[in-house]
C-alpha cells in the first residue's frame, strides 16, 4: 500500500494531488526549484525539498534530484501531475528500478503511446480511424514526396511532441521545404527527439477528446468527452463538457472508441484518447496522453469521480470503483484556464508580482490556483495561474454562471486572460455551441 507520496510537480497541479493524498491518509512530500520558494505548494505538504535552480533541467525535469528527494524523505510513490517528468518512459522505468510505485502507466505503454507515430499505427492496427499521414520521416526529400500523396495543406509534427511545440502547417513545397529542418531542431531541443512525420491537415476541425480510467485487471470506462476546441497555438483555453458539437450517436461511438483503444494496449491508470472531428462528423484518432490531463477538473464535476484518487488507487493494485453503467453523467461543465498573459497583446506572457486575488464562490464553482495576494508569477515557467471550473444544470446555466464567476474573478497587479473569458462566454458562436479550432482566428477582443 502507498503510504508516502512525492509531487514532482508546482503550482496547482502540486496542491491538486497533495489534497488528494491527505483525503486518504497518505503522507505528502513537495519538491521546488529555487524559484518557488514562496509557493503554496510546499507549505501545505507534510514534506518539502529544494531540489535545484529555477532551469527545469536542474530541477522538475532532473530525475537522479527527484529521485534523491524521495528516497531521503522515504516516499514510497511519486506522483508526476502533467507536464515535466508526467509522459517520461525513462523516469517511470527509474521509479520502478529503485522501488518506488509511478502513479502512472508502465514505460512500455509510455513509448508506445508517447511517441504519435507509434500512436498512429497502434491505433490503425485495432481499427481506430486515423488522420491520412507518414511514419517517422528519414530525409526532406521523403517529406515532399509524402506531401504530393496527402495533399496540402499538411502538418508536421514532432513524435515526441505536445502542448503546441514541434508542429508547422505547410500549404505547399516551399513551407514544407523550409519548416523542415526548423522542426526537427525545434522537436531536438524540446523533447531531446527530433523524429517528425506528416500528417493531412484538417482545416477548421472540432477537438473533442475521451477521458479514460483503467486498472491493471483488464477493466476500463471512460468518463465522457471533452470538446476543447477554444485554443490558441494548440494550448487549449476553455474546455467543456459534453460536447455542444457532436452528435449522440458520434457521442457513443467516439467514446466507445476510446475504451476498446485503451483495452487493446492494456492500459492501466487515467489517460486521455484525443481525436478532431469534422464538419461531417467524421472523427480521427489524433494521439494519447498518458497522464492526467489539465482539464481533468470538468469530468470530475460531470461525473462526481476523483481522478487523483482514482490514480492513485490503481498504483496500489485496486480495481476500479465504478463499473461503466455506473457512471452517472450530470449536467454541463465549462473550464477557462486562467493564465497570467495579456490578451490585447497577442496573449504575451506578464509575469509579476500580484497585489490582490478574490477567487469566485457559490454553488457549483470551483477554483484550482497556487496564487495569492503578494505572491510573485516567475518567468520560468508556463503561464497558467488558476482554473475556474463551473458546474450548471445544462449548459445555459453553466454559461450564465461561469459569466457571473468571471465577474468575481479578481487578480491585479498582472494581466490575466480573464477579459478574454468574459468575452468567449458572451461570444454568439459559442452560445450557439457552433465553434471549432479557427475560433480564436475570427474572435476580437
Amino acid at each position: 500500500m502507498i503510504k508516502k507520496v512525492l509531487i514532482a510537480n508546482r503550482g496547482e497541479i502540486a496542491l491538486r494531488v497533495i489534497r488528494a493524498c491527505k483525503e486518504m491518509g497518505i503522507q505528502t512530500v513537495s519538491v521546488h526549484s529555487t524559484a518557488d520558494e514562496e509557493s503554496v505548494h510546499r507549505f501545505i505538504a507534510d514534506q518539502d525539498v529544494c531540489i535545484g535552480e529555477p532551469a527545469s533541467s536542474d530541477s522538475y525535469l532532473n530525475i537522479p534530484r527527484v529521485i534523491a528527494a524521495a528516497e531521503i524523505t522515504g516516499a514510497d510513490a511519486i506522483h508526476p501531475g502533467y507536464g515535466f517528468l508526467s509522459e517520461s518512459a525513462e523516469f517511470s522505468e527509474t521509479c520502478e528500478q529503485n522501488s518506488i510505485s509511478f502513479i502512472g502507466p508502465k514505460k512500455g505503454i509510455i513509448q508506445k503511446m508517447g511517441d504519435k507515430s507509434t500512436a498512429r499505427e497502434t491505433m490503425k492496427k485495432i481499427g481506430v480511424p486515423i488522420i491520412p499521414g507518414t511514419d517517422i520521416l528519414n530525409s526532406k526529400q521523403e517529406a515532399l514526396k509524402a506531401a504530393k500523396t496527402i495533399k496540402y495543406p499538411v502538418m508536421l509534427k514532432a513524435t515526441a511532441g505536445g502542448g503546441g511545440r514541434g508542429m508547422r502547417i505547410c500549404k505547399n513545397s516551399k513551407e514544407l521545404e523550409k519548416y523542415f529542418d526548423i522542426t526537427k531542431n525545434e522537436a531536438n531541443i524540446a523533447f531531446g527527439n527530433p523524429g517528425v512525420y506528416l500528417e493531412k491537415f484538417i482545416s477548421e476541425p472540432h477537438h473533442v477528446e475521451v477521458q479514460i480510467l483503467a486498472d491493471r485487471h483488464g477493466n476500463v470506462i471512460h468518463l465522457g468527452e471533452r470538446d476543447c476546441s477554444i485554443q490558441r497555438k494548440h494550448q487549449k483555453l476553455v474546455e467543456e463538457t459534453p460536447s455542444p458539437f457532436i452528435t449522440e450517436s458520434l457521442r457513443a461511438n467516439i467514446r466507445k472508441t476510446a475504451v476498446t483503444g485503451a483495452k487493446n494496449i492494456g492500459y492501466e491508470g487515467v489517460g486521455t484518447l484525443e481525436f478532431l472531428v469534422d464538419e461531417k462528423m467524421n472523427f480521427y484518432f489524433m494521439e494519447m496522453n498518458t497522464r492526467i490531463q489539465v482539464e481533468h477538473t470538468i469530468s470530475e464535476l460531470h461525473t462526481g469521480i476523483d481522478l487523483v484518487k482514482a490514480q492513485i488507487k490503481v498504483a496500489n493494485g485496486e480495481k476500479l470503483s465504478h463499473q461503466q453503467k455506473e457512471v452517472v453523467f450530470r449536467g454541463h461543465v465549462i473550464e477557462c484556464r486562467i493564465n497570467a498573459e495579456n490578451p490585447y497583446k497577442d496573449f504575451i506572457a506578464n509575469p509579476g508580482k500580484i497585489t490582490r486575488c478574490h477567487f469566485p464562490q457559490g454553488l457549483g464553482v470551483r477554483v484550482d490556483s497556487h496564487c495569492y495576494d503578494n505572491y510573485t508569477i516567475v518567468p520560468n515557467y508556463d503561464s497558467l495561474i488558476a482554473k475556474l471550473i463551473v458546474w450548471g444544470m445544462d449548459r445555459q446555466e453553466a454559461i450564465s454562471r461561469t459569466k457571473r464567476s468571471l465577474e468575481e474573478f479578481v487578480i491585479e497587479g498582472i494581466e490575466t486572460t480573464i477579459p478574454f473569458h468574459k468575452k468567449v462566454m458572451e461570444n454568439k458562436a459559442f452560445i450557439q455551441g457552433n465553434y471549432n479550432t479557427s475560433f480564436l482566428e475570427k474572435f476580437k477582443m
